[in-house]
């Protein structure tokens, strides 16, 4: 803890006495970005420059409640790309339904919300469809995909794929897949 100013002694060799006493213990032998320039050392002024360093240094953003569920449906469309299973896609797609219903019941304030709630069914079959999977929940475990009836010989994995092959990239809420 510091010690409090001695009466009748200056301030400026007192505190020059804390510094030469902080370095001799090497109290600032390891601090953070030593040796480095500053970061905002070229950045043009802002009254604000210790709310946003604080922000960007915690992951926090000001964005309008509609702009931040645009993004979350953005966001839910790649989990569903990325989900492994039936159950999984309309989870997403019902938590993200949910919001979306919310904010036109209410709208938020901010640009316009210009969402609609996404189609489960069609999005399901759609990621079916996408993985070339006509079994719900992923099918039986343990499977081999030639094990299915009718693909022991491959011959309808080949019309899929000849089927596939001929049709441009399937698109989702306006976005290529």
């Amino acid at each position: 803890m510091t010690e409090r100013k001695p009466p009748g002694v200056p301030f400026e060799t007192w505190v020059d006495k804390q510094i030469r006493e902080a370095e001799e213990r090497g109290a600032f032998a390891d601090l953070p970005g030593a040796g480095k320039p500053l970061p905002s050392l070229d950045t043009p002024y802002d009254e604000l420059w210790w709310i946003k360093g604080k922000m960007q240094r915690e992951g926090l953003s000001v964005l309008p409640p509609t702009l931040i569920l645009r993004k979350e449906a953005e966001d839910a469309a790649a989990a569903v790309a990325a989900a492994r299973s039936e159950r999984q896609v309309r989870s997403i797609l019902n938590g993200i339904n949910e919001k979306i219903e919310a904010a036109i019941r209410r709208p938020p304030q901010g640009p316009p919300l210009n969402l609609k709630p996404f189609d489960v069914e069609r999005a399901v079959a759609d990621w079916r469809e996408a993985r070339g999977d006509e079994r719900r929940d992923g099918g039986r475990q343990g499977e081999p995909p030639g094990d299915r009836q009718g693909e022991a010989d491959g011959t309808r994995a080949a019309g899929r794929d000849a089927r596939r092959a001929g049709k441009p990239g399937r698109r989702w809420r306006g976005r290529a897949l």
